[in-house]
């Protein structure tokens, strides 16, 4: 399967401007996944960034739409 090169996309997050680096995929699922909750993209991703820990933000929003995806289809353990 392929896939395009990850493309550099602006967010804000409280306030401040900042970018991240994702795949098509993963950013039009995390679009999706903000539209059927009625948040923002900046909103969502801001709330990811306060939880991330010490890795990166694109991984971080990587990992959000993986384990809801997974959960959806009742892959997770």
């Amino acid at each position: 399967m392929a896939h395009a090169r990850p493309v550099k996309r602006s967010l804000t997050l409280r306030g401040h401007r900042t970018s991240v680096s994702l795949e098509d995929i993963f950013w039009d699922a995390f679009r999706r996944y903000a539209d059927a909750q009625g948040r923002t993209i900046n909103g969502l991703a801001a709330e990811i960034d306060a939880a991330r820990g010490d890795i990166g933000l694109a991984s971080a929003i990587r990992i959000y739409v993986l384990e809801r995806a997974l959960a959806r289809n009742h892959l997770r353990e």
